[in-house]
């Protein structure tokens, strides 16, 4: 084991540097053209939502500086694991790595610290980094695009094409005349 040395801390406030993590994640997430909203307050058991309507996902970001080893132990929750179904996915930042881990929250459940290995490419975690496609619709769709569009049209009574009526449908699906 090769020692590391001692870095020093930017943001040595846990609480500043988690806001600045939650803001790189904004970043982070924005240079991926991932649409991301963030709940008022700081009540919820997620920091952002991430997504398009019907298809959104809670993240919880989370950082760390703690080495151990050739890892970093990165704390998951407070003094309990959350609940299944608090959020969707983890997105756990290695500040002195510059390395994301985007992690589906079935993958933490139950823990209270998990450890992340940048350096080690067959690490438990490692086909998590940078997994900004996770927070995609669906694992292979890309932002803006459409796979169907269905529609249907209902036919115009007899009588008004005997009439003579012109007609148009607006926009509300209402018929006009």
């Amino acid at each position: 084991m090769k020692k590391r040395n001692k870095r020093k801390l930017k943001i040595p406030d846990k609480k500043l540097r988690g806001e600045w993590a939650e803001m790189h994640f904004m970043v982070r997430a924005t240079d991926h053209d991932l649409p991301v909203s963030r709940p008022w307050g700081d009540s919820r058991s997620y920091d952002f939502v991430v997504g398009w309507p019907g298809h959104f996902k809670a993240v919880q970001v989370k950082s760390t500086t703690f080495e151990v080893e050739e890892g970093y132990v990165c704390s998951v929750s407070g003094h309990q694991p959350y609940p299944p179904g608090s959020f969707d996915f983890l997105a756990a930042y290695v500040i002195f790595e510059d390395a994301w881990y985007i992690i589906p929250a079935e993958k933490v459940e139950g823990l209270t610290k998990l450890t992340l290995f940048p350096q080690s490419g067959r690490s438990k975690y490692e086909k998590y980094r940078e997994a900004w496609h996770l927070l995609l619709r669906d694992a292979d769709a890309e932002p803006g695009h459409v796979d169907d569009i269905q529609g249907c049209a209902e036919e115009f009574p007899t009588e008004w094409a005997e009439a003579g009526a012109e007609t148009s449908l607006l926009t509300d699906g209402s018929l006009g005349g």
